[in-house]
């Protein structure tokens, strides 16, 4: 849109990043304007539900097992420059990998606990005070562990694998030469074919779900020292590094999508889970 500029519409006015026109309404905007109105006491009436009333078999994610496990975590952090002081640190864990290996029950985890850390920098300061900037620093603290688990839910479902097997069909030749004689016939598998059935299964991996996490830590300043040809109060020490000690309690949950039998299902022999 072109600029106005005292012509027969108007002139042209901005403010900011708004623009309007002297000759527009009073708080309009010269693009576009809306009026809403908050409508109460809607009305609404119930529709008649068609469950299934007989029995179905779902497929469901049941759950295998719910624990609690401990990590212990020490890692030391290196601030991008000298603080006088932490103010705050916010943690948030975050896992990247949760996997079952079957047939060992072994949880393998991986992860990270994401900490923005806010800190206080050394600005002006005499012996009475300081003064500075609060500054943040976010960073990843990984950690792996592996645990074993207790089905205190529902046993996994079992692994069924490949399976592969050769066939062959009966051929019946004739044969030639001077010790055959004419009604001699070899029987046997044809030799001029390769038959084979392939059967794969497509089992479903247990998958988990982090319920909650609670870290116990112990955050300590490594080599405080006063600051070079700076007159600061007599407590106050600057660092840049910081040892960490974690203690991190992660409650998850271990689940398979099963078949599992809702009611009567007509019949259908099942017990609490179907495959």
């Amino acid at each position: 849109m072109s600029y106005l500029d005292n012509n027969q519409y108007g002139s042209k006015v901005n403010y900011g990043k708004q623009e309007t026109c002297n000759v527009c309404k009073p708080g309009k905007s010269v693009c576009t304007d809306i009026t809403s109105t908050t409508l109460v006491d809607a009305v609404n009436a119930p529709v008649n539900l068609a469950p299934i009333v007989s029995g179905v078999v779902a497929k469901v994610p049941v759950v295998l097992a719910e624990l609690t496990v401990q990590v212990n975590v020490d890692s030391i952090i290196e601030l991008p420059e000298p603080a006088i002081e932490i103010k705050n640190i916010k943690k948030h864990l975050k896992i990247t990998q949760c996997l079952l290996l079957q047939n060992t029950n072994m949880l393998f985890v991986k992860g990270f606990v994401r900490k923005n850390i806010e800190y206080a920098t050394l600005g002006c300061s005499n012996v009475k005070g300081l003064c500075g900037d609060i500054k943040h620093c976010t960073i990843d603290v990984p950690f792996k562990f592996t645990t074993p688990v207790n089905f205190n839910g529902t046993a996994p479902a079992p692994i069924i694998n490949r399976s592969e097997s050769e066939f062959e069909y009966f051929r019946k030749q004739d044969l030639h030469g001077p010790e055959f004689a004419e009604k001699d016939k070899l029987l046997s598998g044809d030799l001029s074919e390769f038959n084979q059935i392939s059967t794969e299964f497509f089992n479903e991996l247990p998958f988990c779900e982090l319920i909650s996490s609670r870290i116990v830590e112990f955050d300590e300043f490594l080599f405080p020292a006063k600051p070079h040809r700076a007159e600061i109060p007599f407590e106050e020490r600057i660092f840049k590094n910081i040892e960490e000690k974690m203690v991190i309690f992660i409650t998850l949950k271990i689940l398979q999508k099963r078949q599992v039998a809702i009611g009567d299902t007509g019949g259908y022999s099942c017990s609490s889970t179907c495959e």
